[in-house]
């Protein structure tokens, strides 16, 4: 495995695990706090919130260990690399919020439909505040990790920070349902745990799209493939591109580039051509994993 890539693996493995004990231990101090609330409080909305901070720690163990097996060597059985196991945990976290959704909606639909709205017990002023602490915690966590998944173009990492993101939109919700319960309106505690089922499923949603768009080697966003072939054409010897096709190996991509030089040129010319647009590339590009340059006359 060449230097650059055993750097970028070592830093995106300790990027990656730091952030998630940092994750960790915030989800943990988020759910007892919010559980203690819920129950102290008598809010459902608030018990559902601290669900959905509990499975933020599950979900967050699988991000690391989805980071330490994609973090392997290439080996016999693996010749391009473990990368995509990172794509393997996002999915895993999808199925996570998705079933977290499905319990917390179950749970607040049961209570409208009863229509024993009276019987429902009216929040205390302990579950508001949690609500609001929740909010300012998990926005401040989804745009931390947000941050270091984009330095390290994680995915499972982006998947977590969408995870702390969906717990700060469930926050509003449970504050709204539990502001509305103490003005006189109980059934909009059980309707925010609705809310808050409909945002988790969303976020679950987009995360296993994105994670099956990378084991289906989806080809990168239109602007980092012009400016791959800005950065082949800027070398000396380049006429053209005639191909350029790319492609997500988990969170690293593979580029396949035709260039056209001068037909005239000596096969070691063309091999030289062919060096700088592979090196250019590659040192422009840190997440770019493998490079195929192939030379057609022109």
């Amino acid at each position: 495995m060449a230097t650059k890539e055993i750097n970028m693996t070592k830093m995106t493995e300790r990027t990656a695990i730091k952030v998630s004990i940092v994750s960790i231990f915030v989800n943990v101090a988020l759910t007892i706090f919010k559980l203690l609330a819920g129950v102290i409080g008598k809010s459902g909305a608030m018990i559902s919130d601290a669900v959905h901070s509990a499975s933020d720690i599950f979900s967050t163990v699988i991000v690391i260990i989805g980071v330490k097996l994609s973090a392997k060597d290439s080996d016999e059985e693996h010749p391009y690399g473990h990368e995509r196991m990172e794509s393997v945990a996002a999915i895993i976290l999808a199925a996570i919020l998705a079933l977290t959704a499905v319990g917390i909606g179950e749970s607040g639909i049961t209570k409208i439909i009863s229509g024993d709205y009276g019987g429902l017990s009216v929040p205390g002023a302990v579950a508001l505040i949690a609500a609001i602490v929740s909010m300012v915690v998990k926005e401040a966590m989804y745009w931390y990790t947000k941050i270091n998944a984009k330095k390290i173009n994680s995915g499972a990492l982006m998947a977590d920070a969408w995870h702390h993101r969906s717990d700060a939109l469930s926050s509003v919700g449970a504050f709204a349902g539990i502001l509305g319960a103490r003005l006189g309106f109980p059934v909009l505690d059980p309707i925010a745990s609705v809310v808050i089922c409909l945002f988790i499923a969303k976020t679950a949603i987009s995360i296993f799209k994105d994670a099956i768009d990378k084991m289906v080697d989806k080809s990168c966003d239109k602007e980092t493939e012009e400016r791959i072939s800005e950065a082949a054409l800027r070398q000396e010897g380049v006429i053209g591109i005639y191909s350029l096709k790319t492609r997500m190996f988990g969170n690293r991509i593979y580029v396949d580039i035709e260039i056209t030089a001068d037909k005239d040129e000596s096969l070691e010319e063309a091999h030289k051509i062919a060096d700088k647009v592979h090196d250019e590339i590659e040192k422009e590009f840190s997440e770019v994993k493998h490079i195929m340059v192939h030379v057609n006359p022109g």
